[in-house]
């Protein structure tokens, strides 16, 4: 079955009792159970809710899997999944992962003995190296946020299974239209469904899945113990964005080659990170594991007083934090999504002064253009 087809059969889920289409938003903290030794699927909405289940399932039938599991944030999801590892743990993490990620890692985790090392991961043979003896896991973000670094996810699954780590990617940026993970053999892919999943900037929301029973046992726990889960009204959101996430990453990732190509051109941009761009080092592998290059890109306009000018000058994008709604956005990184970091470790990000993030709605690419050339004529 075709992904768009899977994706309305999956949020379309009739109401039994009454036969509305759209699944019923259950507003209740706790369940009757008619048996004193037996209780039913629900008890208590922490643990299981109706509504959430559906949403949990359609998320997992997205990415090609059985389990699903929808958090209040995606920090919450990937804090959560990070949780199921132990004190003495040691875990190989993308050099150029999320700030939100960086800053779990760094203040958070390493207080409770899980201990981590950054990595590029483009770099085989620094992978191998960085294994040590408590390993237990590598951490992919790909394509990375902001500068778009592209990991080969079955290069680093080879090196996982042949030394019994597991793996675990965010697949925030491509959703499960454009790469999916778990088909290239990673075991536990997490997102921002806040973002593309979701697609309208109208809720914040996280989720974990998995193929693997034991895996969705752990990840479980800790979500049932920790109690961050996704509210029902929040789910049923979740579900009515997620309708149309097909036809919207059409339009936005056809858009972003448009507008990366464009960019490529212009002499006030001094980089384009895009992995659909033939001239990016990650393009082969890109469309070697994902359908195309996606619906975000970044650029460099060489300093913050031109980013400054830009973000002031352009009419169509939204200047925010986020990415993945209808509505393109314009971010700034060094003061937003990765604010966490400090100048050198952003630059050792690849995360320059001048590197403007760009996601890309479903407006007419034309019209972004021509937004972004006006901007730019500003440029000293």
């Amino acid at each position: 079955m075709h992904d768009w087809t899977t994706i309305i059969k999956k949020t379309t889920v009739a109401d039994k009792e009454s036969g509305a289409v759209n699944t019923p938003i259950q507003l209740s903290s706790t369940f009757n159970q008619t048996d004193f030794d037996h209780f039913g699927e629900f008890d208590y909405s922490r643990s299981g809710n109706p509504t959430r289940k559906v949403a949990e399932d359609a998320v997992a039938a997205l990415e090609g899997a059985k389990y699903g599991f929808l958090y209040s944030t995606g920090m919450a999801a990937i804090s959560s999944v990070l949780l199921t590892f132990s004190q003495g743990d040691h875990l190989i993490v993308s050099k150029y992962v999320y700030g939100g990620t960086f800053r779990i890692l760094e203040e958070v985790l390493n207080r409770f003995g899980i201990d981590h090392t950054f990595v590029d991961l483009a770099d085989l043979d620094a992978v191998r190296a960085a294994i040590q003896p408590n390993t237990k896991a590598i951490y992919i973000e790909t394509p990375s946020n902001p500068i778009l670094a592209v990991t080969d996810i079955p290069a680093i699954v080879a090196i996982a299974k042949e030394k019994n780590l597991l793996t675990i990617a965010d697949n925030t940026f491509m959703s499960p239209v454009l790469q999916k993970p778990l088909e290239l053999g990673v075991d536990i892919v997490v997102h921002s469904a806040t973002k593309f999943l979701s697609g309208h900037s109208d809720i914040v929301a996280g989720a974990a899945i998995t193929k693997d029973k034991a895996l969705a046992d752990r990840i479980y726990f800790v979500q049932n113990a920790v109690g961050a889960t996704l509210g029902v009204t929040d789910c049923w959101l979740l579900l009515r964005g997620m309708k149309t996430l097909g036809i919207r990453m059409q339009q936005s990732s056809s858009s972003a080659q448009k507008i990366a190509e464009w960019l490529e051109q212009q002499p006030q941009v001094t980089r384009v990170c895009y992995p659909g761009l033939p001239s990016n080092s990650g393009h082969d592998i890109q469309l070697r594991q994902a359908k195309n290059g996606g619906a975000v890109l970044s650029f460099d306009v060489g300093s913050e007083a031109n980013a400054k000018i830009v973000a002031e000058n352009t009419q169509i994008p939204e200047f925010s934090v986020s990415l993945g709604g209808v509505e393109t956005i314009l971010s700034y990184p060094p003061k937003m999504s990765h604010a966490e970091l400090n100048e050198e470790e952003r630059a050792a990000s690849g995360i320059t002064p001048g590197l403007l993030r760009f996601s890309v709605g479903i407006e007419d690419p034309d019209d972004l253009i021509a937004d972004l050339k006006q901007a730019f004529a500003k440029i000293k």
